[in-house]
């Protein structure tokens, strides 16, 4: 277990008290006091040290509950969603052990560790056992009550004993529609090159399909060093691929459900990239190609976002997909690479009929003729986006161009490529042979 130093906490105050062996715990009924939170959960702050409680609930205010550990608070859940403060006594592995059966089978309770240093191993650990935020002293008072409040909102009712969970509320994502139809296309969105825009084409698709579309959408970061769907949808997200991943023999289209984060201005759902680079080397394709078997049953289409780069993880993913879209600006290394791209994948056997070319800034006024780029790779453009300022200041508003200027070119482009795509998938499941989708 870390050592905790309060030195390295700003106006911790004076403290003599020694840790109790039993400090008076609340019943979960009594649970309540500091900030009104999200859900009607109630607050409540861990730690063996009674010095480190009364630094943590004087901070999130008075009456918040207060118990030694893990054991007492398990013993006083009930149904109502609770915010667990857990200070650094509770970054043990059995109680990392215990969180992580919590993630699993309590999803009204969230948890929030604060430690002294925080490490990487410890970062990693936590995250993986379910702990949904971790923060470092000193503690911004601000900070804290902000990141109870936004775990809170992810929070769900417990359902009464010997109800599945499949059962609770906003549970059942894909609750109005059968699984079998409920076979989600599956469209991986790919560049060879970076800086070509193709995480502004993957989040504005999906956007746009999850308007248009009757069954749900999924989108998946799955650039999972460097991520930019949640910023580019303003999200904070609770959940990441890396929460699916370390949880892949047990996850189940329930697990899913609540590891998704819901886009509320379009209803699109969403799986962002990890928060740390390094844990993307912890997911390899084969548990990539798991968790997009599992979305399968619980959407409509899934649009998956992918780094320029061909690795174990994007080469899993274009295999398990129905269609991939080759993003490419309009100049002469994109398209350089577009040709090198689409070289590489037919020597992977990858279908030629499921590789689609969407020119990016295709009226760009570079001397390039679309005809001759379209020769020279020996495909047709699927799409072409224009180029247009309201792209920049869309993603710096972390609002998607469909939404905030949807009467703008590039917009039109990008509903045109949903409509068709849903269009074509809709002919599909009524088992016509004629492919719409260009």
């Amino acid at each position: 277990m870390q050592d905790f130093n309060f030195d390295d906490f700003s106006d911790f105050g004076d403290f003599g008290a020694e840790a109790e062996p039993e400090a008076a715990a609340a019943p979960a009924e009594e649970f309540g006091g500091g900030p009104a939170l999200p859900n009607g959960a109630a607050l409540a702050v861990v730690d063996s040290d009674q010095a480190v409680r009364d630094y943590l609930s004087g901070l999130l205010g008075e009456g918040v509950a207060t118990l030694n550990n893990l054991a007492e608070l398990e013993s006083r859940l009930g149904m109502t969603p609770i915010v667990a403060v857990l200070g650094p006594s509770c970054a043990s592995s059995a109680d990392l052990t215990r969180i992580e059966v919590w993630s699993r089978t309590r999803p009204e309770v969230g948890t929030l560790l604060v430690t002294a240093e925080l490490s990487t191993d410890l970062l990693r650990t936590a995250m993986r056992a379910g702990v949904k935020d971790v923060l470092t002293a000193p503690i911004d008072q601000m900070n804290l009550v902000e990141t109870v409040s936004r775990i809170a909102e992810g929070l769900r009712v417990a359902a009464p004993s010997g109800v599945p969970s499949a059962l609770q509320p906003g549970a059942g994502i894909g609750a109005d529609f059968d699984g079998d139809e409920l076979d989600a296309r599956v469209i991986t969105v790919f560049s060879t090159k970076g800086g070509s825009g193709k995480s502004v084409v993957a989040t504005n698709l999906a956007v746009s399909l999850a308007r248009q579309s009757e069954k749900p959408v999924i989108l998946i970061d799955g650039h999972l060093q460097f991520g930019d769907v949640a910023v580019m949808l303003k999200l904070q997200p609770q959940n990441t691929v890396v929460d699916a991943v370390s949880q892949i023999d047990r996850l189940d289209n329930v697990l899913m459900q609540q590891l998704l984060t819901t886009h509320e201005p379009s209803g699109l759902l969403v799986l962002p990239a990890p928060l740390e680079p390094t844990f993307a080397d912890q997911i390899t394709g084969e548990q990539m190609a798991q968790v997009i078997a599992i979305c399968r049953q619980l959407a409509g289409h899934i649009v998956i976002d992918t780094p320029a780069i061909f690795n174990e993880v994007v080469l899993s993913t274009i295999e398990a997909s129905d269609d991939v879209l080759l993003v490419a600006g309009l100049d002469i290394p994109n398209i350089k690479n577009v040709k090198v791209g689409l070289s590489t994948l037919s020597l992977l056997d990858v279908p030629r009929e499921k590789l689609h070319l969407i020119l990016n800034r295709a009226d760009s006024k570079v001397k390039l003729d679309v005809g001759e780029v379209e020769k020279t790779l020996q495909i047709q453009a699927a799409a072409h986006v224009p180029s247009d300022v309201v792209v920049p200041i869309s993603v710096n508003k972390g609002s998607p161009v469909v939404l905030s200027a949807p009467r703008s070119g590039v917009a039109k482009a990008l509903e045109e490529l949903a409509f068709r795509l849903l269009d074509s998938h809709d002919t599909a499941l009524a088992g016509s042979s004629k492919r719409k989708f260009f």
